[in-house]
């Protein structure tokens, strides 16, 4: 930002987007987002060895197409298409198609077959993959005033804020539909319209295949009073100010960004349509178990022992309850059976 805006008034949602994605914003920097924060990505090389394990499975409900894509939105520095083209199988993986969408510029030294790509190819056939992606698509903040009336929060470059306009428009129904705020003063939301168009946007980069998103999240029946804004610095969580100096995040509504008649996760049969389920639940049914190895191969091989408890380690901390576990996974399937339902 410029000292011309510093003093500014502007909605978060302006003002996250300058922060994080402007000329000198903070997913610009050459380190990267893994220099600020740890994801289930950097956690463990499990996770993309799950995910290479899920493209396989598109790929066999695709009946093998020639080629098969895989599409990694918000690919940092380009950690989980790395490591899923490593995990995959030789035949699987000479003829995938691997694309990482990120608004940062190509890092030095990435694998040649990865397309580098500020948005996602159209007619995908196979995987779509967003990691902590919707996360950091900015939103607009909105506070309950002492009249009981939802206003949109302003701030400047300093992270002070002030109530401005009343909520009104196609933000007001998402609110309602969605995030219905209390008449309480000080009760606060963060209206995820932005972030339901986006997965829209890129759901419909699928001509066949799988879209996944994974994120913090909440759903309708447990938002938090207070809204989720935060920011982060160095693997510390520091408050949300608007100026590049650090990441500015909040939890998702996953169950707002699917189609209403798609979301069919509290039904029976949810094979055709949009599944949310816990990170915890997804790896174990991609065979992350976090079981620990029998005692007695420390014994008849001690190598292959240690192996398997460091394994049985960083599983445990990809499905933990209160950590990674809990997670959530909006599963979206377009002309398959949804794998993972």
């Amino acid at each position: 930002m410029t000292d011309e805006t510093a003093g500014h008034w502007r909605g978060w949602r302006a003002a996250t987007e300058a922060a994080l994605y402007g000329p000198d914003g903070f997913y610009r920097r050459p380190e990267g987002p893994g220099g600020h924060f740890r994801t289930s990505v950097h956690a463990s090389p499990l996770f993309a060895e799950a995910v290479a394990r899920l493209l396989c499975e598109v790929d066999e409900a695709l009946d093998g197409p020639e080629p098969l894509d895989f599409v990694d939105m918000g690919a940092g520095r380009g950690e989980l298409v790395t490591g899923v083209l490593a995990a995959l199988p030789a035949g699987v993986a000479a003829r995938t198609r691997a694309y990482a969408v990120e608004v940062a510029t190509r890092p030095a030294g990435l694998d040649h077959r990865i397309e580098w790509r500020s948005a996602p190819p159209q007619g995908i056939t196979g995987l779509l993959f967003a990691n902590e992606w919707l996360d950091n698509v900015p939103v607009e903040v909105a506070e309950v005033d002492t009249s009981g009336v939802p206003r949109l929060v302003l701030v400047r470059e300093d992270g002070t804020e002030l109530l401005g306009e009343r909520v009104s428009g196609a933000e007001a129904e998402w609110l309602d539909r969605w995030w219905p705020l209390s008449a309480e003063a000080g009760v606060r939301a963060e209206i995820g319209l932005p972030r339901d168009e986006a997965w829209a946007s890129a759901v419909a980069t699928l001509d066949r295949g799988l879209a996944v998103a994974v994120d913090y999240t909440h759903t309708a029946d447990a938002r938090p009073p207070f809204g989720t804004l935060t920011g982060f610095r160095q693997g510390r969580e520091t408050p949300p100010v608007p100026d590049g100096s650090c990441d500015i995040t909040a939890h998702v509504a996953l169950d707002a960004c699917a189609p209403l008649d798609a979301l069919r996760s509290a039904l029976p049969d949810a094979r055709s349509g949009a599944h949310l389920l816990r990170q915890r639940d997804a790896l174990r049914a991609l065979g992350i178990a976090g079981a620990r190895p029998p005692l007695a191969l420390a014994t008849t091989h001690p190598a292959a022992y240690v192996r398997a408890l460091a394994n049985a380690g960083e599983s445990a901390e990809l499905t933990a309850v209160g950590g990674l576990g809990d997670f959530g996974w909006l599963v979206q399937p377009v002309g398959i059976p949804n794998p993972l339902a």
